[in-house]
């Protein structure tokens, strides 16, 4: 039969590839732009450089207005320092805080105590060592020594390199909002559409179980076969309808929970059950009968015959099925585990049998195990997972409830 889940999960890896594709192409994209972007700001720089260096040799004073109109055009952040590192000049940078105002001096004019803000300039001055080789400028009428121009790149080309990020950021947390408001609509859609179903099921078994009911007895007055065999497992098989019925009943309604046996509860399906099934399969019952739990018997019978018809199923030669009860008393927990002697399960399965439409069977419908994990957890408060199976040996399944009873000595 084939998986719809499964060819669920194929078309999200196939989504989650076209969106890899386009977030890399997007990347790759804004790569080229800042690497041709950069490249014409180190070129932008360096005719800052020439132009700084055309101001102290330049004589017309035409040529020279417009040397300083070139070198203004040129917005690329830079600081000019000697080879000892000096400041000389700079470009772009935070006017407010270039400077820093001291209080001057005796005899020194307060118009002289502006000096350079070190701290931030040396700051500014690290980020452009660690972005760019710096330009070196020979300055005459300065010693001859080299001046080494730093810059660093524009606040437009800061954003463009950091712009594919945020805008996958805001893309991915948009798609995951979306996803997880429209699977939770779909889920929310499809429990209405469950619960309808099975509330519609339940009311229209309820008149033939109930007609059933009326030729049982007529059959016993009739031929006054209170104690026939036949008749009693009939009359069993019908009670057992009206517990399926009562079952798809409270489906999407809040379960009254009571303190019970869990052993007798137990007990009492499987004494039913085991007639039913092939005399080649043993099954066996062990445990504290005094433990309790908060249980709804309907649902829980649910719960145990799904996990004993999996069994059967899983068992392909002559076998047995074990139900081991213990509990917890440091965890304060009640321990449910179903072994079987079937086939068993691979480990990168153990929770994919948990998942609707997974079989094994050709004919099965893949509900059994999720409808059972769904009662265990969401009605009963408890959990259940596959504690252990090897291939060709058998398969143990364990639930796990609070404990309802305050004394008790078995632990496990």
């Amino acid at each position: 039969m084939s998986n719809p889940y499964l060819r669920k999960k194929r078309w999200k890896y196939l989504l989650m590839f076209f969106a890899v594709l386009i977030a890399a192409s997007s990347l790759l994209y804004t790569k080229y732009l800042v690497k041709n972007i950069a490249k014409s700001e180190r070129t932008r720089a360096q005719v800052w450089a020439l132009s700084m260096k055309q101001v102290f040799t330049t004589v017309d004073e035409e040529q020279l207005n417009y040397v300083f109109l070139v070198r203004d055009s040129l917005t690329v952040p830079a600081i000019v320092t000697d080879e000892k590192g000096d400041f000389k000049f700079t470009r772009g940078l935070d006017s407010t805080k270039t400077f820093i105002n001291l209080p001057p001096e005796p005899g020194v004019d307060p118009k002289k105590a502006l000096v350079y803000d070190l701290p931030y300039f040396q700051q500014e001055l690290e980020t452009m060592k660690a972005q760019h080789e710096p330009i070196k400028v020979k300055v005459s009428g300065f010693d001859n020594s080299y001046w080494l121009v730093y810059y660093k790149d524009s606040q437009l080309l800061t954003q463009l390199r950091v712009f594919p990020y945020i805008q996958l950021t805001i893309i991915a947390i948009f798609l995951i909002v979306a996803y997880s408001a429209f699977s939770s609509s779909r889920k929310s859609e499809q429990n209405q559409v469950w619960v309808g179903l099975a509330k519609e099921t339940a009311h229209q078994l309820g008149t033939p179980i109930s007609s059933l009911l009326a030729w049982i007895e007529l059959l016993k007055d009739k031929f006054d076969a209170d104690d026939d065999p036949l008749i009693v497992e009939m009359a069993n098989d019908v009670k057992r309808l009206e517990v399926v019925a009562d079952r798809f009943s409270k489906i999407g309604s809040k379960p009254v929970l009571e303190s019970h046996s869990v052993y007798d509860v137990v007990k009492d399906f499987v004494d039913y059950f085991k007639v039913r099934v092939s005399d080649k399969i043993s099954f066996e019952l062990h445990g504290d009968r005094f433990l309790k739990a908060e249980l709804n018997i309907p649902l829980f019978d649910w719960v145990i015959e799904n996990l004993l018809k999996n069994a059967v199923n899983a068992i392909e030669a002559p076998g047995s099925i074990k139900v081991y009860i213990t509990a917890s008393k440091a965890r304060n927990q009640v321990y449910i585990d179903v072994t079987d002697t079937g086939k068993g399960i691979p480990r990168s399965k153990f929770t994919t049998v948990f998942r609707p439409g997974y079989t094994t069977r050709k004919r099965g419908w893949g509900l059994g195990l999720s409808l059972t994990k769904r009662m265990v957890e969401n009605y009963h408060n408890g959990h259940i997972f596959v504690k252990d199976s090897e291939l060709g040996k058998g398969t143990t399944f364990r639930i796990v409830l609070r404990n309802a009873q305050d004394d008790y000595e078995t632990t496990t």
